[in-house]
């Protein structure tokens, strides 16, 4: 399969020059997906009745009932083509951005990091919302410039074809990126790897950079992360003692994780390079990227049953996975796992203003104690009603309050 192609002026050389992108993918490239999805080989069913062994079988196949027949196929690239999208070569190699620019005076720069296994789609209908305000119930105060990079080997950016390119060279490269925008003075979001990258940020503090926001932030204390490794190795550690009801509850809802839900993570980490049916295989991916976590699967699946939880539609759901398609990343993005060396939800350090939003379908719910431990300059931490793993996607409303409370003080400090 052929990748999606630019424009013959607008070339992949690993040029620093700002270029201007706009998506094109090849009729054939969509005529051998739908070619592979109607000669989808299926196994029996699970032999249990929840989904604790998986992605079932009515889900998938619901998905790609939808996928071959009525999805439309140019809807994500219409969608990407009618916000700016920009190439820029760092460190020799080409990172695709989005680059909306606020309508408002004084708006405040905004680079926004997407994680796996998502991609800039997560962060499409909160664009307008941030960038122009007034046009969405807002008020112009709160205007953002957003820029929405795609990680290395994710989307359209270039895939690395060595290694290295792991979250601090990322975050490296979007500090990078902003000064090369123009840009002297900006904040910083993220969730899941882009939360990671973004701690990193803050831990490196550049001087343009004046705060940071999570919804997936890296507040785990060193002897509660201890504790948790172990589980995975099977020792099975008991918590630390004297953990609060809220502190408890995070270390329940992580220990579960670790030790129910993420294998795609270990097997990534391990050997991504093994993981071939993500390339020769629409149904095989599909299935592989819904299957992050418990609770982001089971508001998937509600999508595939014709009840949707948010903003997480079939639709929206199968724009992400086309992309990862159409541009064949699914083991190049996979890779992130197995250059990481940092603990994913561990303390990064990060010293500039923090804020943080807590999501109750998230991986676990960050205390507020430990917040205030791991990031000394807390400015800004709330407790939302709605929302999973993948929230600017699934509540993209709710995730641009979030942002606006989260950085209005920081509107006018010098």
């Amino acid at each position: 399969m052929s990748p999606a192609t630019t424009p013959p002026d607008s070339t992949s050389d690993g040029s620093e020059a700002i270029r201007p992108f706009r998506i094109e993918v090849p009729q054939a490239d969509i005529d051998e997906l739908r070619r592979r999805l109607q000669a989808t080989r299926w196994p029996e069913k699970e032999t249990v009745k929840d989904q604790s062994q998986g992605v079932q079988l009515a889900t998938i196949q619901a998905l790609v009932r939808y996928w071959g027949s009525d999805y439309d196929f140019r809807r994500f690239e219409a969608r990407l083509n009618a916000v700016p999208q920009f190439m820029t070569g760092i460190d020799g190699l080409d990172i695709h951005f989005i680059h909306l620019k606020s309508p408002h005076d004084n708006a405040l720069p905004l680079i926004i990091t997407h994680g796996w296994p998502g991609s800039v789609i997560e962060m499409l209908n909160v664009l307008g919302p941030l960038a122009d305000p007034t046009a969405h119930g807002g008020d112009a105060a709160d205007a953002f410039d957003v820029v929405v990079p795609s990680m290395p080997g994710y989307g359209f950016s270039e895939k690395p074809s060595a290694t290295g390119w792991d979250p601090v060279h990322i975050a490296d490269a979007w500090i990078a990126l902003m000064r090369r925008l123009g840009y002297t003075r900006y904040v910083a979001q993220g969730g899941d790897w882009g939360a990671q990258i973004t701690d990193v940020m803050g831990a490196k503090a550049p001087p343009e950079l004046v705060g940071i926001h999570s919804n997936m932030p890296g507040t785990v204390p060193p002897a509660v992360a201890k504790a948790l490794a172990s589980n995975i190795l099977g020792a099975g550690d008991p918590p630390p003692t004297g953990l609060s009801g809220d502190e408890q509850r995070a270390y329940d809802r992580l220990s579960f994780l670790f030790t129910k839900g993420i294998g795609y993570a270990l097997e990534m980490g391990l050997r991504p390079q093994t993981l071939y049916g993500l390339a020769d295989s629409p149904v095989a991916l599909a299935a592989w990227m819904l299957d992050h976590d418990a609770y982001s699967l089971e508001d998937i699946a509600q999508a595939f049953e014709g009840d949707p939880v948010g903003n997480l539609t079939r639709d929206e759901v199968l724009d992400n996975i086309t992309l990862t398609w159409v541009t064949n990343t699914g083991i190049s993005s996979g890779r992130l796992y197995w250059e990481n060396n940092l603990g994913f939800f561990d303390i990064k350090g990060a010293s500039v203003p923090a804020a943080v939003s807590v999501f109750p379908r998230e991986l676990y719910q960050a205390p507020r104690s430990w917040s205030e431990k791991a990031y000394p300059n807390l400015i800004y931490f709330n407790e939302v009603d709605r929302g999973n793993h993948f929230a600017a996607w699934q509540e993209p409303e709710l995730f641009t309050t979030e942002l606006r409370a989260a950085f209005r003080s920081l509107r006018n400090t010098p």
